[in-house]
């Protein structure tokens, strides 16, 4: 399988120098819950230094965190779920499913559960067919793989037990090899849609190519590492074609951390590599 290099990033969008805002990509984030703060954030935190805008809604446990975050990120608006729609509709892509719920049963002092993620999954799918998604976590975990029939512009982002679970199979373990290369490549023509299975070498996958991605160490096995990649795809998706978006996403938060890796070895955490990652666009995308 072709692996992903360095020369990919040079197809990705670039922001003129006479560009303002709102024309270099709005993005709408859905995530977080009672339970689960901090997935959503990373997120934000990595998108709000790619795109112009992130319009991010949540619960109001976690709008108070933000307020924090303010002083840290230049650009976001958090917004009530209830105003979600008329968001979605400026966004030029929306990521949906870090830090939402899942499971069937009700969280012990929260009341939430996946039904309310996937009730919720379901009808903004279903309402906004157009839009370029990017679902992950929470939202993948329990939606119905039906659902993408009817979508345009996806791009799912499984690990090995979520991809099983989508789509009733059964990943083997060890190294993604040429039979889970061609399985994913599989669904990916089945379903009309862009596939990153993430891994110790991620592939990804539209409906016509598949490239792997070798870059990332185990220092990445931190909890969040998943949720900033998810935040950078959506991000670049924003501006970028899918396929491209989540190949360049894959490539670029895999080489943070072989940065971070050759000055720290594996003891680097997620924060760490969110402050990687606009280095590495800094150093492959700035305009000449």
């Amino acid at each position: 399988m072709e692996k992903i290099s360095k020369d990919i990033l040079q197809k990705l969008y670039r922001p003129e120098k006479n560009s303002h805002k709102g024309q270099n990509g709005r993005l709408t984030i859905i995530g977080g819950s009672r339970l689960f703060h901090g997935a959503s954030l990373w997120a934000l935190k990595t998108a709000s230094r790619i795109v112009d805008m992130v319009f991010y809604a949540t619960v109001p446990e976690n709008e108070e965190l933000t307020k924090k975050l303010k002083s840290e990120i230049y650009d976001f608006i958090c917004l009530p779920r209830e105003k979600i729609e008329d968001y979605i509709r400026q966004s030029d892509a929306v990521l949906i499913g870090p830090g939402l719920v899942r499971g069937s049963k009700k969280y012990t002092g929260t009341g939430e559960s996946g039904q309310q993620t996937k009730k919720l999954t379901k009808r903004l799918l279903k309402k906004f067919p157009e839009k370029k998604w990017i679902i992950d976590a929470g939202s993948l975990q329990v939606m119905d793989k039906k659902w993408l029939k009817k979508l345009d512009k996806v791009i799912l982002m499984p690990h090995r037990k979520e991809f099983g679970k989508l789509f009733n199979c059964k990943i083997p373990e060890g190294r993604f090899g040429a039979e889970v290369k061609n399985l994913v490549a599989e669904k990916a023509r089945e379903f009309g849609c862009v596939i990153v299975l993430k891994g110790s070498g991620d592939i990804v996958c539209s409906p016509n190519q598949c490239l792997l991605n070798t870059t990332g160490n185990e220092g990445m096995t931190k909890g969040g590492t998943g949720d900033i990649l998810a935040g950078l795809v959506a991000a670049l998706a924003c501006k970028n074609d899918l396929f491209l978006a989540a190949a360049a996403g894959a490539y670029i938060n895999g080489l943070a951390g072989d940065e971070l890796y050759k000055r720290v070895g594996p003891y680097f955490n997620t924060s760490d590599l969110n402050e990687e990652i606009p280095k590495i666009l800094s150093k492959f995308l700035r305009n000449k």
